[in-house]
Order: C-alpha cells, then sequence, then structure tokens
C-alpha cells in the first residue's frame, strides 16, 4: 500500500500533475488498500477534520498582516535601518541582505515572500556593487530561509497543530538557530566579497542617522513584538495574536496614509490566494496521513530505522536526510503534513524533545526551499533577478551547504534550540 500510494505521487510530480491533484489521486488510490466504501465516509470526515484546527486560523491573519506590511511600505524602510547597521562594512550589501531578511522574518515568515520582495531591491543593486548576479540571486534565495526560522513561522504552525507543541515553545525554539543561520550567510559573504573584490560601499553611519532609521522602521518592528510576547507570555493564542497584529497594522497603515482601499483588498485577495492553497493541501495532506496511519506506516518506518541509529543525534540525523530528499520533490507545506505523524513516534521513542525536532524538521523544510530540482526561491530570486536558472542551480550549492552546516549544529546542539523555552518553562 505504502510503496503503491509513493509510487503514484512520484509518478504525477515527475510528470508534471498539479499538487492538490497529486495529492488527491494519492489519497484515492489508497482507498484501493482501506476499500472504496469508506472512501465517501473517511475522505470528508478526514479533510475536515485537517483544518478544523483552531490554531490554523493564525495562518490567513499572519499572511494577511505580512501583506498589508509589504504593500504599506515597510520594506524600504527595513533595508534602509539594515543599510544603516551594516552597509558600511566589505561586501555591505550582502550584509543588508541578510539582516533584512532577519528583520523580515519578523513580518510573515515566508521565505518565497522574502526573496520577491527583497530581491527586486537588492539583486541589482549587488550586481552595481561588483557582484555576480548569480551570487546576488543565491544569497537572497539562502537569506529568505531565515523568514520560516525566526517566528513568526507558518511551518512551526502546522507542526504544533499536528504535535500538540506549544507554539509559544517553537517560536522561542527558533531565535537562535535562525540568527546562527544570518550569522553564517554574513561569514559567507565575507569571504566572497574577497573573493569578488567587492570594495566598501559607503562611510561607517551616525548614531544619529541610525536612531532615525530605527523610528522609520520602528512600526515594522513592533509587529513581531505583538506576535511573540502575546504568545510566549500566553497572554494571547497564535491565532488572537494573529488578530491584533493585523489590527495594528491596519490601523496604523490607514492613520499613516501608507494603506488605502486598493492596497487593502490586493492584501485581501493575495491573502486569500495563498490561504485556500495551504488549507487545500492540510486537508488533503491530512487524508493521506490517516491512510499512512491505517497502514501501519509509523511503526513500520520505525522498524525500518531502529536498526541504524542509537542515539537522539543519529536519529535527528536520519530524519533529516528523509526530510531533505523529500523536499526535493515535493511541495514543503505537504511534506511537512505527510512527514511529521511518521516522524514523531520514532522521536518520542529517542527522547529528543518534540520543540527540537520542530526546529529540525522546519530548518530543513526551508532548505528544500533553496535546494534543485523543485526549490521556490530559486525560481522566485530567477525570476525577480533575471537570473538563468541553470547559473543559479550550479551558484546555489555552497549556501546549501552553510544551511547544512548549521543544521548539523541545531541537531548536534539541542540548547541552541531549548535554551530560550527552557527560560520560560
Amino acid at each position: 500500500m505504502i510503496a503503491t500510494m509513493l509510487a503514484v505521487m512520484l509518478i504525477n510530480v515527475v510528470i508534471g500533475v498539479p499538487l492538490f491533484i497529486s495529492l488527491m489521486a494519492t489519497a484515492v488510490v489508497g482507498f484501493y488498500f482501506v476499500g472504496f466504501d469508506q472512501m465517501s465516509r473517511i475522505m470528508p470526515q478526514q479533510a475536515f477534520g485537517g483544518i478544523d484546527v483552531f490554531s490554523l486560523m493564525a495562518i490567513p491573519l499572519f499572511i494577511l498582516a505580512g501583506n498589508l506590511m509589504n504593500h504599506g511600505h515597510m520594506t524600504p524602510r527595513l533595508l534602509k535601518l539594515a543599510d544603516r547597521l551594516v552597509g558600511h562594512l566589505r561586501g555591505g550589501l550582502g550584509h543588508v541582505n541578510v539582516v533584512a531578511s532577519v528583520f523580515f522574518a519578523g513580518i510573515n515568515g515566508s521565505a518565497v515572500a522574502d526573496t520577491s520582495a527583497l530581491g527586486t531591491l537588492l539583486i541589482p543593486g549587488m550586481r552595481k556593487a561588483g557582484f555576480p548576479g548569480s551570487y546576488a540571486a543565491g544569497l537572497t534565495a539562502a537569506s529568505s530561509l531565515i523568514g520560516p526560522i525566526v517566528p513568526p513561522s507558518i511551518f512551526m504552525i502546522l507542526y504544533a497543530s499536528q504535535t500538540g507543541t506549544s507554539v509559544g515553545s517553537l517560536f522561542l525554539g527558533g531565535v537562535l538557530p535562525g540568527l546562527a543561520l544570518g550569522i553564517a550567510f554574513m561569514a559567507m559573504n565575507v569571504v566572497y566579497s574577497r573573493i569578488y573584490n567587492v570594495e566598501k560601499r559607503n562611510r561607517r553611519a551616525q548614531i544619529r542617522e541610525i536612531f532615525q532609521a530605527t523610528y522609520s522602521a520602528l512600526p515594522a518592528l513592533v509587529a513581531p513584538i505583538i506576535i511573540v510576547a502575546g504568545i510566549v507570555l500566553g497572554i494571547v493564542t497564535p491565532t488572537e495574536s494573529g488578530a491584533l497584529t493585523v489590527a495594528y497594522v491596519l490601523i496604523w497603515g490607514v492613520m499613516s496614509r501608507n494603506l488605502n482601499a486598493h492596497s487593502i483588498w490586493v492584501s485581501l485577495r493575495e491573502t486569500a490566494t495563498l490561504t485556500s492553497a495551504i488549507f487545500v493541501i492540510i486537508a488533503i495532506s491530512s487524508i493521506i496521513s490517516w491512510e499512512l496511519a491505517f497502514a501501519k506506516a509509523p511503526e513500520s518506518f520505525a522498524g525500518i530505522i531502529a536498526p541504524f541509529v542509537d542515539s537522539p543525534t543519529l536519529t535527528l540525523l536520519a530524519l533529516s536526510l528523509v526530510t531533505f530528499i523529500t523536499g526535493m520533490f515535493m511541495e514543503e507545506v505537504s511534506a511537512l503534513m505527510l512527514l511529521t505523524p511518521i516522524f514523531l513516534p520514532v522521536a518520542q521513542a529517542a527522547g529528543i524533545d518534540p520543540v527540537h525536532l520542530g526546529i529540525v524538521i522546519t530548518l530543513n523544510i526551508t532548505i528544500a526551499l533553496i535546494t534543485p530540482p523543485m526549490g521556490a526561491c530559486i525560481f522566485v530570486a530567477s525570476a525577480v533577478g533575471k537570473v538563468d536558472i541553470a547559473r543559479l542551480f550550479v551558484a546555489i550549492w555552497p549556501f546549501i551547504a552553510v544551511a547544512l552546516a548549521v543544521l548539523f549544529l541545531v541537531i548536534s546542539v539541542p540548547g541552541l534550540t531549548l535554551f530560550l523555552p527552557g527560560i520560560l518553562r
């Protein structure tokens, strides 16, 4: 049963069938083994049950808040602040790219949105500064991985909805790994700036200029504070936090005249489009997850992997390998929804903290966003930066290597993930 379902999925992906149709075809094939007489009852029940989770309501709210801030001209303010902080260093625009991604991560937690918004502005600028276009596009795509790791994170909310893990603990657990990823890419940029002989671009900003840039970007910097502080301190649920953030951004945008009726309508339309796509995937993935549970896939997987791992670190490395390969060929939300129920029992048996597992899975899934042949951020960076996709497929691998090194660090040092959540436990 499991092999047949996997074969159907792979065949559909290879021939280019749209993802939701591929998932639905896989689900229908699964009922050949369960019994087609059960399909009319179980399929709608599991599909609705998969999306009938209160915490999932936070996803469209976070997406809407991010879209409103994008259309409210927040991105240039964050870029200006990043430029004031690190723009004076050698290869400054590369550093600005990474720091801006850290700031942008607090808006909507979407790597693809980060790549699109920042790439349009930064890739041409990095080219003028002396960087090759393929490197500029690669750094933009790679630094966008910080978005789903630093809170808020759509992937973490999905993981929490499946495992019952605290969203606040996951958000806190992602802070240090996300910053480690940013530091790693900045270190890489230092090396490549010397290789490409990129000179310093401007002088060090004065304290007054940094203060002015911070004040200008303050409305955007407040949003992640509302999200994280409210959830972590137990004042609001993730869904309520998302609603408060939308209200804050909307009120600020209208009062500052950065948002009008047209930009609000466009934000709502974009939110509806992305949310519907995510929820359709969640619903169908819930059906497949039920079928895999029926076929005892978690137990089978645990039996296969048990002889090869005898420690939490080795278990996480094995799970990461499976996730990395799966993410190369499958859309990230569906990969997360399908793999989490299979991995959780294995991780629990190995004594792995569910927060640690969640951050490792999330980081794996995000790395897949820049991994050929299906990495969405690569195609976005290629399009907005006007870089040949074949060249970018080659140029992206050093960035993948750096991200994998950070992943290994996160796996090997659980305290990097568990230190901040542990403070509030």
